[in-house]
């Protein structure tokens, strides 16, 4: 059963950001396949079937063709930091009483429902406004859920002229989960294996690794 379709659950938004230029990928990687499909179709899907229905925050016309729900990015440019904002706005805008946001990058093709539902539930019960896992690369605040009344603290960081998510993060309630908590959904050490560079997406597909969410 989902987090979403949990008895008693807290309402849970869920969002895929692929506003990025994708520059160190050489094209654009939302649209990079995984048994057949694109990154940001599987991403998607993986994230509505924890939240019940998924939104895409990209540049209105980008992704046109794939039939998805689009939320313009409200700043352009500015990188993850700007597209988890416009996430959070756009909750606080059409789902009121909508507490979290499960905010997703496009290039995690190992991510499992198992882990995500766990996220979900964990930040249901958490006071943060921020909540998210920690790996042996680092933090990982695009794999994370979000307080939709941090949408505003965020916006205005922005228009300050922030633009790290973790600089912004750290003026907010943050909550970090470290491998103790996702260890268990880990077994191969891949669950927050993402594809920065062409060379890594290729790496992934020669080594017969995809993973279907």
């Amino acid at each position: 059963m989902s987090g979403a379709a949990k008895s008693g659950a807290a309402a849970l938004a869920g969002y895929v950001l692929a506003g990025g230029g994708s520059t160190r990928f050489g094209s654009d990687k939302a649209l990079a396949e995984m048994d057949g499909q694109p990154m940001l179709l599987r991403m998607t899907a993986l994230a509505e079937k924890v939240a019940g229905a998924a939104s895409v925050v990209a540049p209105a016309e980008r992704y046109a063709g794939l039939g998805m729900r689009i939320v313009p990015d409200r700043w352009p440019g500015a990188g993850p930091l700007g597209g988890i904002a416009t996430a959070l706005l756009h909750t606080a805008e059409t789902r009121p009483g909508c507490e979290w946001n499960l905010v997703l990058g496009c290039d995690l093709p190992f991510l499992s429902v198992e882990w995500l539902n766990y996220l979900a539930d964990y930040a249901r019960k958490s006071d943060a406004q921020a909540v998210l896992p920690v790996s042996a690369e680092g933090p990982e605040p695009l794999c994370a859920c979000y307080r939709t009344e941090a949408g505003p603290a965020l916006a205005a960081l922005l228009e300050g002229g922030v633009r790290k998510i973790m600089g912004a993060l750290e003026r907010v309630r943050m909550e970090v989960l470290d491998e103790a908590h996702w260890k268990r959904f880990d077994s191969a050490g891949r669950l927050f294996l993402n594809m920065n560079t062409a060379e890594e997406y290729a790496r992934i597909r020669a080594g017969g690794e995809e993973k279907k969410p």
